[in-house]
């Protein structure tokens, strides 16, 4: 066949770099950057040069597998469909719709088809035991963003390309190419804001690969953020350097700021942040007297124990600092596709604790329980126990907490589905593997990584390898075992199944997506999109939150967060001793996705366990600290 080069959007992180793919139209031959992107010009990640082999990996499953035994064999679609759209219906009729449970991975946020085709199995399903990747990644972010701007989705992020005064806390943006920031060649982005005159400080229980380009660097203890975040806030209080600008009309509950922060003096935390107080209020001060600054934390800030409170206190300091909504600092990106209306649509612009998890309590967000609960709610019998499970590309059992506990759980389950590209720890228990197309071998468009872009930009990249025929894709398989549940309970519901097969079927994830572009504030379309390879530029963040928010207000002091200063309070007055693991991002991984290529455990361990040697025994085969 003859080689020829296509252009896509890199789907292996947040950054959505431009390829430029060499192709034969079956197998990539070659990738690099595509030096007409729009918005990466050029710049490509090891992970993008390495698609070529992880779309050509010989350990892909590449037709579906039934369990036989110990062994898996191989099983044609419609009998697969079948038979799990029974199983799930027998188990649901016998125990109550509960019984089932779902679990999204993070892999799957990224294809805007299974986003989109996802919500017709959880329609089909009818369960509360909703799962996913959310609640050990972005949950404080999204439960900030519902509880101040009333939607999870709507999403502020630093206009990093016209700040003056960049404050990173908890983030290794060189290394994760930017996280709930889509920004390819991050790295370059903060050079030209020094070589501007700008100034980047980070703060990091590590020295990182951001850390070693900034002009500063300072060590914090880790899960003590939203002490540093709160000291900050005092200075800019107690020194009448609060001046949250425009914006401030919007707000509700901004006169009680002073007072809720008037105890965090930056002497009173020095000892539990490890950052002195000379620093803090010099670095309040900086932000408040930059021309623009912007205060940005990530995954540091979020998976911890304080993870919300750091995180709404770092709105809080953009605010104080007059640069909410500014450009040069915390903004809400236009997308072509109106990710906060879309999710009111769907249902899932937010929710909290409007129930809780059968055994421990633990609330609700959106619809979701925390996955650190789906262990308990396997093992502990009762009415609602979770006795089948359809995991939607994803490995929690290497990804979420306690794995282990996770792996003996789902051995005793009655059936699992997983829908997923290998067999890993988690699919290794399924019933049926479902493998579904990859990469190049379906279209992409990411709805949610382009709604957190620090430039608003478009990018619709067509399939550019021939769909294997082993293989289908993510709608169309989520579509088929919603209709083949509902048609297995028979009645009225195998008639709505019949319904929202052929309904889906017709309009199919193309037309989805295209209907939403035109809806979008921009009023694209899909085939503007295809005539434009290397994207469309979209122009830079404009301030926008007063249309965003209409008749609504700012509640920049909810009750919720208020009342959890409490548990601040007794962390800051309790023992700081001890040692932390703190995690990691790697430039050739991401997450669990891609690891039959590069992961490093075992060698960064080991570096761990030669330095604290004598101190803690860091078993390296397994996940354990003694």
């Amino acid at each position: 066949m003859t080689a020829r080069t296509g252009f896509a959007p890199c789907m292996l992180c947040e950054a959505l770099c431009g390829l430029a793919v060499e192709h034969d139209g079956a197998r990539v031959l070659r990738v690099r950057g595509d030096a007409e992107h729009v918005a990466s010009r050029d710049h490509v990640c090891p992970k993008g040069i390495a698609l070529a082999e992880l779309q050509n990996d010989p350990d892909r499953v590449r037709e579906p597998l039934v369990r036989r035994g110990e062994r898996f064999e191989p099983i044609g679609w419609d009998e697969a469909l079948a038979y799990a759209g029974r199983r799930l219906a027998e188990i649901q009729r016998a125990h109550g719709r509960n019984a089932v449970a779902t679990y999204f991975g993070n892999p799957a946020a990224h294809s805007y088809s299974a986003i989109l085709f996802f919500q017709q199995l959880v329609a089909a399903l009818g369960t509360e035991n909703r799962f996913s990747a959310v609640s050990t990644d972005v949950l404080p972010r999204f439960l900030v963003s519902y509880e101040l701007y009333g939607n999870q989705v709507q999403i502020p992020v630093p206009d990093v390309d016209h700040t003056d005064y960049f404050l990173v806390l908890g983030a290794n943006p060189v290394v994760s190419n930017g996280s709930a920031m889509t920004a390819p060649d991050i790295e370059g982005r903060l050079r030209r804001l020094r070589a501007r005159g700008g100034k980047l400080v980070v703060l990091d229980p590590r020295r990182t690969e951001t850390a070693a380009i900034a002009d500063e660097h300072h060590f914090v203890r880790p899960g003590t953020d939203a002490l540093f975040l709160a000291a900050l806030l005092h200075v800019l209080f107690e020194e009448k350097l609060a001046r949250p600008g425009a914006v401030a009309s919007l707000f509700d509950g901004w006169a009680d700021l002073a007072a809720l922060f008037a105890p965090y003096t930056p002497e009173r935390v020095a000892r539990a942040t490890g950052v002195p107080a000379a620093t803090t209020a010099r670095l309040a001060r900086e932000l408040a007297a930059a021309p623009t600054a912007v205060c940005y934390g990530r995954m540091g800030t979020s998976v911890q124990e304080f993870g919300t409170l750091a995180t709404w206190l770092t709105d809080l300091v953009n605010a104080a600092t007059g640069n909410l909504d500014r450009p040069g600092g915390w903004m809400f990106p236009k997308p072509a596709v109106d990710l906060p209306g879309l999710a009111r649509v769907l249902g899932l612009a937010g929710s909290f604790d409007s129930r809780r998890s059968r055994v421990s309590g633990h609330p609700e967000f959106a619809g979701e329980y925390p996955v650190a609960a789906l262990a308990e709610e396997i093992e502990t019998p009762g009415d609602g126990q979770v006795r089948a499970l359809v995991v939607m590309a994803g490995n929690p059992v290497l990804s979420c907490p306690n794995g282990r506990r996770l792996d003996r759980a789902f051995a005793s389950l009655e059936f699992q589905v997983s829908i997923d590209l290998y067999r890993n720890e988690t699919s290794r228990h399924a019933d049926l593997i479902l493998p579904t197309t990859f990469g190049l071998e379906h279209d992409q468009y990411s709805i949610l990584n382009l709604g957190m872009a620090v430039r608003n930009v478009a990018h619709y990249g067509p399939a550019l390898l021939a769909k294997p025929s082993g293989l289908r894709h993510d709608w169309e398989v989520l579509l088929a075992l919603a209709e083949q549940v509902e048609r297995a309970r028979g009645g009225l519901d195998a008639w709505k199944g019949r319904l929202r097969g052929a309904a889906g079927r017709a309009f199919g994830a193309k037309r989805l997506l295209d209907l939403l572009l035109r809806l979008g504030p921009h009023r694209l379309s899909l085939a503007k999109l295809e005539r434009a390879p290397h994207g469309v530029d979209l122009g830079a963040l404009e301030p926008r939150l007063a249309a965003l928010m209409g008749r609504r207000r700012v509640r920049v002091a909810p009750p919720r967060f208020v009342a959890d200063l409490a548990r601040l309070e007794r962390r800051l007055a309790g023992d700081a001793a001890g040692l932390v693991l703190i995690g990691r991002r790697t430039l050739r991984s991401n997450n669990s996705w891609n690891l039959s290529f590069t992961f490093e455990p075992q060698r960064f361990l080991g570096r761990i366990k030669a330095l604290l040697r004598g101190l803690v025994a860091i078993p390296l085969s397994g996940s354990s600290v003694q």
